[in-house]
């Protein structure tokens, strides 16, 4: 086991150098910031307005075609955004590259969030209807048509499918999310009882409650992510928000350490074992996108198929996405953890949630507890949410007639998952990342006029 895991690291190392994935996300998301006039800042209060009043509107409310509303899309793809990359990714970051990995997490999201933004764009735009009657959106149908040589097209959707169902199977969409829950109930279960519980048994519960919401397709998981994703959102912010005002007085000192660390990489001490720029730059990317999935070209899935007059309307929506997951959920838990200390102890060297739940608790009574909920209710979300993007990559590929069949491999995947150790399934999942981030990237970047277009035509209406 440890020479597959220190295998898959090394490939996830040499796609997550500096000049490799992290360049290319910066440099895409730059392009859409520049061509869009830095749409994610100018635009920011209107995506703020939007996510509110669709959150506020009355079912059944909002012309134009589509299988979900506007505030279901933008659930069903929160759902699989705030996830337990914002409790174990987060951690795993800081673990890996100290500090100034939280600075490029919040580099990545603020390019990110143009990224996102047209990512929703194309997928409302590009999106097709199936055999099966149902609509779908995604990478595999903006670069079959945006790339100008059909065949290059083509194979560059097909990578996209592949990698990402394979992310949905065996990455962050799936084995992550179930290994995290799996360890912070294991922690609460030893913090709160003493008693030492298998993590089959967290990985057998999660397993069944994914299984049954699979059955009502993606109805069923929009119905479900809108009514829990806001309830989870709120109920993490605020036990976090309590500890960060408990703790306000070293906030000032761990912000210094987050700009200070990310071009001078702290030291070895305690038990972190020091690292370079290159590995803090990676380790901040990587996860800010296992976060907030910006370039992954995820969201588009379910952004796609939201019930909109102008494809616009959706990408405002995937500005809020972002900001909501990174700059909100996992900058808390980042202060969290740095605040504690307890990122340098020995003991969570190769910890994820784990870590998060034993930070929060060293000011919030009962904390592995409310982590251990949170974290159970984050991998739900996720595992339900990229349980609908698998099956769309898979259908693509295979047709509607494997459906099925996938569901229920990935719901043995979930059980798999919670038994796997801590650094082979998060090196598993960025890497997949990666590969699946690459033809997404090249089929925006020969789509981004197509967004500026769009871009300009909606606001343009707007202002008149």
């Amino acid at each position: 086991m440890q020479t597959l895991t220190d295998q898959v690291e090394a490939l996830d190392g040499l796609v997550w150098q500096p000049f490799a994935m992290p360049l290319v996300l910066v440099l895409v998301g730059l392009l859409i910031t520049i061509r869009t006039g830095f749409v994610q800042v100018r635009q920011f209060p209107l995506a703020a307005r939007r996510t509110l009043g669709s959150a506020l509107a009355k079912p059944g409310s909002g012309a134009g075609e589509g299988s979900i509303t506007s505030f279901q899309a933008l659930s069903t793809a929160l759902a699989s955004t705030v996830g337990n990359g914002n409790i174990g990714g987060v951690a795993t970051a800081i673990l890996i590259g100290g500090p100034g990995a939280i600075f490029w997490m919040w580099v990545t999201a603020a390019v990110g969030m143009a990224t996102k933004y047209a990512e929703a764009v194309l997928g409302v735009r590009y999106r097709v209807t199936r055999e099966s009657g149902e609509l779908a959106s995604g990478p595999m149908y903006y670069i079959t048509r945006g790339v100008p040589h059909a065949g290059a097209g083509r194979a560059l959707a097909c990578m996209f499918a592949f990698f990402g169902a394979a992310t949905a199977l065996f990455g962050t969409g799936n084995m992550a999310q179930s290994n995290t829950v799996a360890r912070t109930f294991a922690e609460a279960a030893r913090d709160l009882t003493g008693l030492e519980v298998p993590t089959l048994i967290p990985g057998l519960l999660i397993s069944a409650a994914v299984g049954l919401v699979l059955l009502g397709g993606i109805r069923r998981i929009a119905a479900v992510a809108e009514r829990l994703v806001p309830s989870m959102i709120v109920l993490y912010v605020a036990a976090a928000a309590a500890y960060i005002l408990l703790n306000a007085t070293q906030i000032p000192a761990v912000l210094g350490q987050i700009i200070g660390g990310a071009l001078q990489p702290a030291a070895a001490f305690g038990g972190f074992v020091g690292a370079s720029v290159a590995r803090v730059i990676a380790a901040g990317v990587s996860r800010g996108v296992l976060s907030n999935e910006a370039g992954m070209g995820s969201a588009p899935i379910a952004h796609g198929i939201a019930r909109v007059k102008h494809p616009s309307e959706q990408g405002v929506i995937g500005i809020f996405e972002v900001f909501m997951d990174t700059i909100v959920v996992c900058s808390m838990t980042a202060f969290i953890i740095l605040t504690s200390g307890l990122w340098t102890d020995p003991a969570y060297q190769g910890a994820s949630g784990d870590l998060t739940a034993a930070a929060l608790g060293t000011s919030i009574p009962f904390a592995s507890l409310i982590v251990a909920l949170c974290s159970f209710l984050f991998g739900f979300s996720t595992l339900i949410g990229w349980s609908y993007y698998g099956e769309k990559c898979i259908e693509f590929l295979f047709g509607s007639a494997v459906i099925r069949p996938y569901r229920v491999i990935f719901t043995l995947m979930v059980l798999v998952g919670s038994v796997v150790s801590v650094p082979l399934v998060w090196a598993i999942g960025t890497l997949l990342n990666g590969l699946m981030a690459f033809p997404n990237l090249i089929g925006i970047a020969f789509l981004v006029g197509t967004v500026r277009s769009l871009t300009i035509d909606y606001f343009d209406k707007r202002s008149t």
